[in-house]
This record gives structure tokens, sequence and C-alpha cells, in this order.
């Protein structure tokens, strides 16, 4: 059994709104051990709905169709679905009571326009959730089925999950179980860790136990995502587990985190556990690595507090930074102690650098310093990133809290 999603709205293609339905589709499928091989998104056109549609059934068994079930006139999936079916539309009944009910209870009349939404194909079944106006449907062509939700995410999702995977999983009878694990890196290329694993890549493509994928995830860190497929939950849990401790051991502290936790959470547990306080000193991020932070909960057990010293004097008169220039080591590093000093912090991060359109004190764009103090001894740090302005201070902030959590493991 496999299925695929087909995902209908013109303001996708336009990237008005990002399409996170058929990920979470997606995801959803894998734990059922629903395979998914082809994602399509197509606009709110006529010809161009079914020809996806066609494509879809001609390789996939089913298809999940998100979008396009709304009141409006360009709402034309259902329309669509009944041509690919070779049948016409009736009304339901039962929908136009359910839609006057629904308006009615909240004191409005119904346009008539929301009629469109009872029209369903003939042959085909309504899913019994339905949390809003627009019914789902369950729509047989031939030995296959198309079924169609709406595109409000908390719509489709109690039907997905209340209708749409059950009913797959009957089709497919005993479709095992697929489990994945992402492992989070920093500090080297994903050809570097690719090359790495080489080994490990060549013994599964031959074991067939599991997959390795690799994610370039930006200011996340490298992804690399283990998945395996077996017949109970507890045989693939099993299995991933395996997997994941070998590929932790080849990569060794590259990884960050073996459950997909974001830097900073990781970074902020280990100084939890050893009892220790943070302080952040930060020129070039603007506040960014304290944003980071606090969006984790429970950060104020270990954060005392930032300093976001942009002007020069604010390095001066707050942090102590000797008169000078302030795009160096040097400055990043009495930054550094500033902050424990200033916010009564056991360990401290700071930074400072150049992050464009021009460059200052005759340093170039992209150059960052960077410090880390812990138990009393700071160390530093340089990159230069070739990146815009946005991203050469996303990727300071996980190179520096990177560069924290290996001293942390190392204390």
């Amino acid at each position: 059994m496999n299925c695929e999603v087909v995902a209908v709205g013109t303001e996708l293609l336009l990237g008005q709104i990002v399409d996170t339905n058929s990920s979470w589709i997606g995801e959803q499928l894998a734990l059922a051990g629903i395979d998914s091989y082809f994602q399509t998104k197509v606009g709110d056109n006529w010809q161009r709905i079914r020809n996806a549609l066609e494509l879809a059934l001609s390789r996939s068994d089913a298809v999940i169709v998100c979008g396009g079930l709304g009141p409006t006139q360009d709402d034309i999936t259902r329309d669509v679905i009944a041509e690919v079916m070779g049948v016409g539309l009736e009304e339901d009944p039962e929908v136009v009571e359910r839609l006057l009910r629904t308006f009615g209870s909240r004191g409005r009349s119904m346009p008539m326009n929301n009629l469109r939404q009872a029209m369903v194909p003939v042959g085909a079944t309504r899913i019994p959730q339905q949390p809003g106006t627009a019914p789902g449907l369950v729509c047989p062509v031939g030995d296959k089925v198309v079924f169609a939700v709406p595109g409000v995410p908390y719509e489709m999702q109690e039907m997905v999950t209340g209708t749409v995977i059950p009913e797959l999983r009957r089709r497919a009878g005993d479709t095992g179980v697929i489990r994945s694990r992402t492992l989070r890196t920093w500090g080297h290329s994903e050809s570097g860790i690719a090359e790495m694993l080489g080994h490990r890549l060549e013994h599964l493509d031959q074991s067939g136990h599991a997959t390795i994928a690799f994610l370039a995830s930006g200011i996340e860190g490298l992804k690399v995502r283990v998945t395996a497929k077996a017949a109970t939950a507890e045989e693939a849990d099993a299995v991933l587990a395996a997997e994941v401790d070998e590929v932790a051991s080849v990569l060794a502290d590259y990884v960050f985190s073996t459950d997909d936790e974001p830097m900073e959470a990781v970074v902020l547990d280990l100084l939890r556990r050893r009892g220790l306080t943070l302080g952040t000193a930060e020129s070039v991020t603007g506040g960014l690595i304290a944003s980071r932070l606090t969006g984790v909960p429970g950060a104020s057990d270990v954060l005392r507090g930032s300093v976001v010293a942009y002007a020069s004097e604010v390095k001066f008169d707050v942090l102590g930074v000797p008169a000078g220039p302030v795009v160096t080591d040097a400055a990043a590093a009495a930054m550094a102690e500033g902050a424990c000093r200033a916010l009564g912090a056991d360990v401290a991060v700071a930074t400072t650098g150049v992050a464009g359109p021009d460059e200052q004190e005759g340093v170039a764009v992209g150059t960052v310093f960077f410090a880390t103090t812990v138990d009393g001894v700071t160390e530093t740090g340089m990159v230069r990133f070739p990146f815009d302005r946005e991203r050469i201070r996303q990727f300071t902030v996980i190179t520096v809290l990177d560069h924290l959590r290996r001293r942390l493991l190392a204390r």
C-alpha cells in the first residue's frame, strides 16, 4: 500500500501559505507504516488538478487531496474528483442540514454558495468527522481511493487521524511500523558527514534494516535521519536504537543531539546538570542568542540575562572592554568576562563582528569573533561566513553555542 498527497491551492504555489499540511500527512503515513513516494502541489485550475490526480492514481494505491473543498468558485476539488470518477454530483441532505445548524447556532444566515459544500460525487461517502463546514470525502476510483480533506489544518488533521489513516491501514492489512529518529550535528559539512558514514550506508544498503538520510537545515544544524521499518513497534524501535548508536559513535562530538533537540536546549541542559548559570554579551547577534535560549521552557533556571552591547560605548562602559577596536578576539574575550561580572553568571558567551553591509574597522563583512568563559578561563574563536546579514547572525548563534557545548562536555 502506498499513498501520495496532492495539495490544492494557488496560494501554495505563490508562497502566500506554507504547505505544512503535506508534511504533517506524510509524517502520519510513515507512523502508520504506509509508504508515500510523492507529494504534489497544484493551483486552483481544473485541468491541472485533474492531471495531478490522474498521475497520482496511476502510480499510487491511494491519494489524499488536501484543499479546495470550500464554498467559493475556485474551490473545485470535489468537481474534479467527480469527473475523474466518471460520475456526477448530488446534494447530500445531511450536509445541508448540518450547514444550516452551524450557521444558525452562530446567529447568522447561511450564504447560498455554502450549498456547494453539500455536493458529493455519486458513489462517494462522507468522512464522519466534520469540525468545519467542509465535509471530507472517501471517493472510490476502481480499486483505488481518493480521500478529499479540507485545507484548514485542524479540520484536516481530525479527518486524517479519525478516518483516513484507519481506512488505509484496513486496506493495507499488516503494514508494519515505521520509526525515525533525527541526530543533529554541527561543525562538519554534509559531504564530510556522508563520507564519515560511508561504510554504514553500504552496510544498510545490503542489510535493508534501516536507512540514513541527510538534511541540511541551516541554523538548526545538519540533520541525519535514521529510519527503520519492522512488523511491530518494538522491533522497529530496537533496530532504530542500535543504528542510532552506531551513527552517533562514528560522528562522535559532531552530534549534539540524538533526539532532535535544538542546540540551545542541549546547552541549557548541560549547564543545568552542572549547576552553572549563563550570561550573554552580544554585539553582532543583537540578542539572538538570548532569544534562542529563552525560547526553551525552563531557561530561567540557567540564564541570568543578556547585555546587547551594540554600541561601542556600551561595550566600554557596561562590560569593561578596553577602549580601542571592538571587532577583535580581545574585545570578545573582554565582553564574555564582563558579562560574568555584570550578570553574576558562572559562564558566559560573547559575540562581536561585522554582519554588513559594510566593513567595520577594516574588518571584512562576515567576520565574527566570539568568546566563552568557563571556570574563569576564556577561549576565543574567529569564523568568516560568506552569507547575507541575517544568516551571518544566525550561524554565529549556533557556532558559539556549540563551542560552549564542547567546553562543557570536556569540563
